[in-house]
């Protein structure tokens, strides 16, 4: 049993911890692609704006999507 969780930790130590989508990069892309990724990365940086904006105000993740989307639309009037 000694050995189950001595082998149980070194697994856990080893895994990396998951990680979020990184911002796309549009120089990293091909030419023919880039416009479309700049679309993408500025679509990220206002869901990450909400994102931030919700943590801030505290919202609960049962009311997180509708804060969000609601936030998302009020972005896309305003442009």
């Amino acid at each position: 049993m000694k050995q189950l969780i001595i082998i149980a930790a070194i697994a856990l130590a080893v895994t990396t911890p998951a990680r979020s989508q990184a911002l796309v990069d549009p120089d990293k892309v091909a030419p023919e692609y880039r416009e479309a990724a700049e679309k993408r990365r500025a679509e990220q940086v206002r869901q990450r704006e909400c994102a931030l904006k919700a943590d801030l105000d505290k919202v609960l993740p049962r009311d997180r999507t509708a804060y969000l989307n609601h936030c998302l639309d009020a972005l896309a009037a305003k442009q």
